[in-house]
Parts: C-alpha cells; structure tokens; sequence
C-alpha cells in the first residue's frame, strides 16, 4: 500500500506500468487515511470498524484533562510544530497509545473536549475497533507473514521485507509505504520531487520481483494506494466566520477544523441554526447532508465525529486549521468522487474480479490468497468462513503476496 498514490497519480507518471501492467480506478473511502487504512485491513466500512477521525467529541471519555493547563504556553511556543511533535510523542507514550497519535495544532483548552479513537495500531493484531483485521487472521491461521511495523520507517519496512522473502519463510506480506503522501502534502503533484520518489519506489518493488522470483513459485503482486492528491487553490478562514458569531466555541458549539473540512457539535438550542446561516454565507464548499454521508457509510447516528460537516470543494482548505497554521501545497480528505480522490490498484495477476470497486474489497483480494494459501477454508473462525468461500475464490498458482 502506497499512502495517496492515486489514479491520477499512476497515470500522469505511467508508474510500474510494465511491472504491474493490469490496473483500475478504486473508490475511495471519505475521510483521512485514519478512515481510509482500518477499511482497507478489515473489508468494513468506517460506519462498521467505527475508524474515521482521530479526533472525536466525548468529554465524558477524554483521557487528555491535562492538556488544558498547557494553554498557559506562550503562542510563539504552542504553535510550533516541532514543541508539538515532541509534546505528542510524550503524551502518547505516556497514554500507552499504540496508534498514530498527533496532537496538531488542537487549542490545547479544547483537547479535554476530544477522544483519540485511534488507541492501538490497525496494523497489529485488536487494532481495529469493531472486528477483525487481516492481520488477525494471519494470526488465527498462523500464516508466517510480514506485516509493516509502524513503529518503523518505509526503509526499515523495506529492508525487513526483502529479509523476510530471501528467507523463503513467508507466504503473505503487507507492507505500508507512507512517505508519498507527506511529499505531496509538502510540494504537491508538479514537483520535480515526485517522479524521483516514484521511481525509487519503482525500483523497490523491482527488487521485491527478483527476491521473489529467486525463492518463490510464483508471486501475486498487488500495489494499491487509499487515496489521491489535490493541488492546493484557496485558503477559506472559518475560524474569522466563527469568530464573528454570537455563540462562542466551548460554551455553544464545539468545532475541530480539519484541513478540507469543518466539523460541529451543538451544545444548545439556536446555535446549529446560527452557524447553519453563517455556512451557507461562506463561498468554497458546502454543508454535506445524511443522504450523502449514508452513501459513503460514513454515517454515525451518536454523532461521535460530527452533527455537522462543512466540506472544501477540491482544493480548497480550512487556513488556519486545527491541523496547521499554513496552507499544505497538497491535500485530500475531500468529496470521495472528486477527480483526485480515486485510488488505484495495480497488479501482475490478471484475474481480478470486475467487482472490486471500493478501497475496502482490497481485503476480499487478501482473503482470497489466504483461503488458497490454506487450501480448506473451514480452518478460519466461523465468522469469516462467509469472506472466504466467496466468488473470489479461485485456483492460484502462487505462494506469495505483497
């Protein structure tokens, strides 16, 4: 999985055209990768594995009371990124988190609003909040496998992987490549930077052929991403907006300002309507309904994540934000079915059903060659006999996966 290597992506730089030459536009899941890599692991939805946001609204459940008093910093110190990413590292080490944590650039007196929904990692075995992951499955069928530490960086993964296949010793491996989603978040999709990253990666999964090819039968290889990447446009400050209002955050409303999108909670009558009446003033994007957010199985009816969402339209982002003082010159998190949202699947194995459309029927591929791998799929839990004894099934020729 290559973190926001998307459809337009592949295509514009014809990437791992000749390695992987059968390819196809993927819908994504909407949200972050937060939402996006929980729906890839599990096969479910965000309205099912309960993974969206990081960040939810439940001050009854917050573990982080303390951060309050860390109002008292001066601005000049609080908003810089590096005093935040060493405060985040402490925090989670000492919450015992094992996700990704981030505290971003969250008022510190807002934090006691919030729960972290992220507490353990989705890419190790309970990582997911409701159900299973194909790590857990690996695990229940005691497949020797490689699985991405995420404790480790993308080159580490990759050396570990190439280990793990020169051994002979495994028949699956998952490896998660998250570096070019935090180039294109730092210099966008015209960078020069891009196809040179692109064609390292290139050359790593070049290596994962030969390795594969020297211990192994036969490989099937699939690449895929979770998302795309839009170029930056205009800055729309929501903040000014709310800031001129007669309800007040903390005491009427709360609010976290993601980078594409703008999400409330009401604390009293009257001050949906006001903020509803102030949205709809605000050009660049919109108020997304039920009916929308049900068709993305986005929908929570505790109203956990949201009670509102204003929307950028593609390209546009909240500056300031909750997430950053400054405009990223790339991002994503938008309408799913916007041009640059799409993610892609690559792969060498041409008998890939017409059906997998969606970022989470990636699991169905995973289960497919782990109930070939088994050859007797009542070996799996009951529960997950259904998602193995599926048309995908086929008969393969292959040991490996990556």
């Amino acid at each position: 999985m290559i973190d926001a290597c998307g459809w337009e992506i592949i295509n514009r730089h014809r990437f791992a055209q000749d390695l992987l030459p059968d390819r196809r536009k993927i819908n994504t899941v909407f949200g972050y990768t937060s939402a996006c890599l929980p729906s890839v692991l599990s096969g479910s939805w965000p309205d099912e594995n309960l993974h969206w946001s990081y960040f939810f609204h439940s001050p009854e459940t917050s573990p982080i009371e303390s951060f309050r008093h860390l109002d008292y910093f001066p601005k000049c110190i609080a908003e810089r990124r590096r005093v935040r990413r060493w405060l985040s590292r402490f925090f989670k080490w000492k919450l015992g988190f094992e996700g990704y944590f981030d505290l971003f650039n969250v008022p510190f007196n807002d934090l006691p609003e919030f729960d972290f929904n992220e507490r353990k990692s989705p890419l190790k075995p309970g990582g997911i909040n409701c159900g299973l992951s194909i790590v857990d499955h690996l695990e229940e069928l005691n497949i020797p496998h490689h699985v991405s530490d995420p404790d480790k960086s993308e080159n580490e993964d990759h050396r570990d992987l190439l280990q793990a296949i020169d051994s002979g010793n495994i028949d699956f491996a998952f490896s998660y490549w998250p570096c070019l989603d935090g180039l294109l978040h730092r210099v966008g999709n015209d960078s020069p930077l891009i196809p040179q990253k692109l064609a390292e990666y290139e050359s790593w999964l070049k290596q994962i052929q030969v390795a594969t090819q020297k211990n192994y039968e036969g490989v099937h290889f699939y690449v895929f991403s979770d998302h795309g990447m839009a170029d930056f446009r205009n800055p729309i400050d929501i903040k000014r907006t709310l800031a001129n209002l007669p309800v007040k955050s903390g005491k009427d409303y709360s609010v976290m300002l993601d980078s594409t999108m703008a999400r409330f909670w009401f604390l009293n009558q009257g001050s949906r309507q006001c903020i509803e009446e102030s949205l709809l003033q605000v050009k660049g994007g919109r108020i997304v309904s039920e009916t929308e957010l049900k068709s993305w199985h986005t929908w929570f009816n505790d109203h956990r994540f949201w009670e509102l969402i204003y929307l950028m339209d593609e390209g546009n982002q909240i500056v300031p934000s909750h997430m950053g003082l400054k405009p990223m010159a790339g991002m994503h998190g938008y309408d799913p079915f916007a041009p640059h949202s799409f993610a892609s699947l690559m792969t060498n194995h041409s008998v890939v059903p017409d059906s997998i459309v969606d970022l989470p029927e990636i699991f169905n591929l995973m289960m497919d060659e782990l109930a070939w791998n088994q050859g007797v799929p009542y070996l799996l839990k009951e529960d997950t006999v259904n998602a193995i004894e599926s048309p995908l099934t086929s008969a393969h020729s292959a040991r490996a996966v990556a």
